[in-house]
């Protein structure tokens, strides 16, 4: 049941938007779809008329992408904080939050980055600033070494191989996927070690035999390293 909200005073409009958005965000959490998210319905969670919703949003487009970049602004901000220790590690810290976003908010990671759209679902300023944050750690991660080669390609493979595997769990949900903790351990490490060796494999790969004993003494010796210099992305 919805209750007639006051009349918003000059000057509160940034709160009455805020509430908007918090209802919207409530309707889309419950019913697990962008379809719920009807100017009117969002009216009436938010206790205001239509009318009030179109002085903040131009249509229900808007307003959808508005409640979707509310979460894509949470993950911009742990970006941010993930950028202490060992470089190769606080990358990996990066790729985990970035595919645990997704996992937890599928609805508005489709809106963002699945569905075909006349618009850029994520503006590009933001999209810019986020994958900036991928560079960087790649830079740094260059200059321990780990990484070798052009950091924008690198940066753009290691996104690529998150949300494809993201994607595909959202598009796919009935496969035999693992818990998500699990999943996202794995995508990672792919990820991470794969990019790791890329730059130095030869244009010729040996036999799969030979690649098999050089992997495995490539593990062992690993393994065999002190517990705090084995490297886990």
């Amino acid at each position: 049941m919805t209750t007639r909200r006051v009349r918003a005073r000059r000057g509160e409009g940034a709160m009455l938007r805020e509430e908007l958005l918090r209802a919207a965000d409530d309707l889309l959490a419950e019913s697990g779809t962008e379809d719920a998210l009807t100017i009117r319905a969002v009216a009436a969670r938010a206790g205001v008329s239509t009318p009030a919703v179109y002085m903040h949003f131009a249509d229900k487009e808007a307003l959808v992408e508005a409640v979707c970049m509310r979460v894509w602004g949470e993950l911009q901000r742990i970006f941010s904080q993930s950028r202490e220790g060992d470089p190769f590690l606080a990358l990996g810290g990066c790729a985990r939050a970035y595919m645990r976003f997704a996992l937890d908010h599928p609805v508005q990671y489709r809106v963002l980055m699945m569905r075909p759209s006349a618009a850029q679902a994520v503006p590009p300023a933001a999209a810019a600033e986020a994958f900036g944050y991928m560079v960087d750690a790649v830079e740094a991660c260059m200059r321990t070494g780990v990484f070798e080669g052009d950091a924008t390609e690198i940066a753009l493979g290691l996104w690529s191989a998150l949300h494809g595997s993201v994607a595909l769990v959202l598009a796919q949900p009935s496969l035999p996927w693992p818990e998500h903790e699990a999943l996202i351990d794995r995508a990672v490490r792919v990820a991470g070690f794969g990019t790791v060796l890329y730059s130095r494999l030869p244009g010729e790969l040996p036999p799969s035999e030979d690649l098999a004993a050089h992997a495995d003494a490539f593990g062992a010796a690993l393994t065999t390293r002190p517990e705090r210099d084995q490297p886990s992305p």
